[in-house]
């Protein structure tokens, strides 16, 4: 069995390393590279590799961000390559998630690709739960995004956060409204309230998110509740059990 794989690193000396050690490895078969995480997405999602070596430290886009825009239970079999973070390091191995940290030599590499040939094929029923479980515990030591990765017909749009007016809950998705349009995006309001900048982005309703520099006034309104009106003109419903996270205590 011949393994497509995806080299995903920022730094061009680190993508050249890992084809020279692929390069050596009969059964491997280098689908493709990516130099950032919007690539990436796109890549797993059209190229359907069997494995994905993705480094975790990226700008913009991280590795845990590729994973969250392509969706958990979409996700590759992934060996991560990372920078020293101990509080990554620890999280891989209470998840059982291999990962190679930089700089590797090829025995360990070798080592790591031998685990992913036994991951490759095999039903793994629980590796979707182990990744969710490692994005939650890494999520304290990531900064808040400043770029989320949207599609837009047949490709991506990197949407600056800042500019998100706010955001609406549909199902299992969120619809980001940014100036006059809307993205899907196949994300819970939890993921993303979790992601983004707690001082700018508040939570009005269990179905919507403000960003409070697109809010251009609060209403009182019936029974305790409040009026969120927008610049836009946007005009959303805060219920009382929400006000203490937009309004300064009495």
């Amino acid at each position: 069995m011949t393994i497509r794989v995806l080299i995903v690193d920022d730094e061009p000396l680190a993508r050249q390393r890992l084809r020279d050690l692929l390069t050596d490895t009969p059964d491997v078969d280098i689908a493709g590279e990516c130099g950032d995480g919007g690539q990436a997405v796109m890549a797993i999602e059209s190229l359907k590799p069997d494995l994905v070596l993705l480094d975790v430290q990226m700008p913009e886009l991280d590795g845990f961000d590729v994973i969250e825009a392509v969706g958990v239970d979409r996700m590759p079999p992934t060996l991560f390559i990372t920078a020293h973070d101990q509080h990554a390091l620890r999280a891989f191995e209470v998840h059982a998630l291999d990962y190679l940290l930089k700089p590797f030599d090829r025995t360990r590499f070798e080592e790591a690709l031998q685990r992913a040939r036994a991951w490759i094929g095999k039903a793994t029923p629980d590796r979707p739960e182990r990744i969710s479980s490692l994005l939650d515990e890494v999520q304290e030591s990531r900064p808040p995004m400043d770029r989320i990765l949207v599609r837009s017909g047949d490709h991506h749009l990197l949407l600056k956060t800042s500019d998100i007016q706010w955001i609406e809950a549909e199902d299992n998705y969120i619809r980001l409204h940014v100036e006059g349009t809307s993205h899907l995006v196949r994300m819970t309001m939890t993921t993303v309230l979790r992601r983004l900048d707690p001082a700018r982005f508040k939570r009005v309703h269990r179905s919507s998110i403000v960003n409070l520099d697109f809010v251009k006034e609060l209403r009182p309104w019936f029974h305790g509740d409040y009026q969120v009106l927008l610049q836009d003109g946007t005009k959303l419903t805060m219920p009382r059990t929400y006000r203490d996270q937009v309004l300064p205590p009495k």
